[in-house]
């Protein structure tokens, strides 16, 4: 009876020693933090240990290593001589019962190993790494001190392992995007967020990776006060624009010299005093195209003027960003923006999508799950097409690309304004054209 406890409890110290190297290499970082920055016991131990793994491995490996080798010798002693009697005593001859005997105790110890000493706990660890980490850490931290000798040379042996293949023995704890992209789909299908937070958490990132001219209003789109215009073409322009804030120029867009409040002017031309568009004029930032957007909302924080003038290297006025366009970026188009019957996107009752042209190439990416590379010199998805295609398409030109179909069904100008995504047939694989 006392052998089979001490088998048991080997088993059982050796699925502690699996438990607990599962639970704090699985155990993640951030949340380790915020259970030590609560109080929680054993976390500040488990981050100790994570930020060493190779000494918490090497005593991982001792204790695992000597449990086996310990069980095995201490079990086929201790049953292998019983299972060979009994063997014998059912008439197998003695020169087989002796060796079978002893095959079946230790193969019986091996399954029990595997099963009570690995699996199991591992499968324990998976479920809740963060909590049995913060258990376990203070024992194994006691373990590993205890065992220093040993640890320390297996540690050094294994960084003389990977010095002489060149490869660095520091841990990465670093983050994709991929990976939180992944955390909050699975958090909203666990419905600790709401879709909605998952999009705008989304949205977020996206703005980190955009350049200003992923935001702006282009110069195409931009309404402007011409200061050579007539008085009566100024006035019509205040009263028709549905901005509260103007440009202001002189003959050109290339030449703004700042911009105007329309609500300001309005109310001059109301009281009957003359109207003197220059002297409401306020100067605004003006920034290159090439500033990322996390930049440019720290300008509009600090700027008097809720507005940022963008021109290139050539002084050329690009477009202009306003915060409202920052929160666009975040948060999604509103409707009330979209004139009758437009929307960046629109998906079809066959899973395909009509898309703007205008509409942020990131933001296509993210609802089609289509790969986009780092560096691109396009914003939207009209850029995206003529990135692909080398030229300015004819109306029904497509291209496939990351398995999507892209049609362009309406050309406004020169303008791309209409695509049609729709998923790519396997069977063929058309060019452009």
């Amino acid at each position: 009876m006392t052998e089979l406890v001490i088998v048991t409890a080997l088993i059982l110290l050796n699925g502690l020693f699996a438990l607990s190297e599962l639970a704090v290499v699985s155990a993640r970082r951030s949340r380790l933090k915020a259970m030590a920055t609560a109080g929680r016991g054993g976390a500040a131990s488990a981050i100790a240990l994570a930020d060493e793994p190779g000494r918490f491995l090497s005593s991982v490996q001792i204790g695992i290593t000597l449990i086996g080798i310990v069980n095995g010798a201490y079990s086929g002693e201790a049953f292998g001589g019983q299972a060979a009697s009994a063997l014998m005593g059912v008439g197998v001859p003695a020169n087989v019962a002796v060796p079978l005997g002893y095959g079946l105790v230790i193969a019986a110890i091996t399954y029990l190993s595997v099963i009570v000493g690995e699996l199991v706990p591992k499968s324990l660890a998976l479920r809740n790494a963060e909590r049995i980490a913060c258990a376990v850490a203070p024992a194994m931290t006691l373990f590993s001190r205890i065992a220093a000798p040993v640890v320390w040379l297996l540690d050094s042996s294994t960084r003389f392992v990977f010095l002489l293949m060149g490869q660095s023995t520091a841990s990465e704890n670093r983050v994709t995007d991929e990976e939180i992209r992944a955390l909050m789909a699975e958090a909203e299908s666990a419905g600790v967020i709401e879709k909605g937070e998952r999009e705008m958490i989304a949205g977020v990132m996206r703005l980190a990776d955009r350049a200003v001219i992923g935001l702006m209003t282009p110069r195409t789109d931009v309404d402007w006060i011409d200061l050579a215009a007539p008085d009566a073409e100024i006035k019509a322009r205040l009263i028709s624009t549905p901005h509260s804030r103007l440009p202001v120029g002189e003959g050109s867009p290339d030449d703004l010299i700042g911009v105007v409040q329309t609500r300001a002017l309005l109310a001059a031309i109301l009281d009957g005093n003359p109207f003197e568009v220059r002297s409401h004029v306020r100067k605004a930032p003006i920034i290159p195209d090439t500033m990322d957007a996390l930049t440019v909302l720290a300008v509009l924080r600090e700027t008097d003027v809720p507005m940022a003038l963008i021109y290139d290297e050539h002084g050329n006025f690009e477009g202009l960003v306003t915060p409202a366009d920052v929160l666009e970026a975040i948060a999604g188009v509103f409707r009330s923006d979209f004139e009758a019957g437009e929307a960046y996107a629109i998906e079809r009752e066959d899973g395909s999508w009509l898309l703007s042209g205008s509409m942020p190439v990131d933001e296509m990416g993210d609802r089609l799950g289509l790969p986009l590379p780092g560096q691109r010199s396009y914003a939207t998805v009209a850029g995206f097409l003529l990135a692909t295609l080398q030229h300015l398409p004819r109306t029904g030109e497509h291209v496939e690309a990351g398995g999507w179909r892209f049609e362009v069904v309406d050309i406004d100008g020169r303008r791309i304004d209409k695509v049609l995504a729709s998923r790519a047939r396997l069977t063929h694989r058309p060019r452009a054209g």
